[in-house]
């Protein structure tokens, strides 16, 4: 795994945290920043699987 991917996957667990985090504080799925939340993590999985694909 090259160094990219370690940081892209750093980032990923933290985004995943920050969504469980916005959704206990705010309770549902619809609530604007846990939609926020899950657009940011959805962009790095994205980024990931786009690394993994061209290598």
């Amino acid at each position: 795994m090259h160094n990219n991917e370690k940081m892209v996957l750093l980032h990923v667990e933290n985004a995943r945290e920050k969504l469980h985090q916005a959704l206990k504080k705010y309770g549902f799925l619809t609530h604007p920043k846990v939609i926020e939340q899950s657009v940011a993590l959805d962009h790095l999985l994205n980024q990931y699987s786009s690394q993994k694909t061209v290598c």
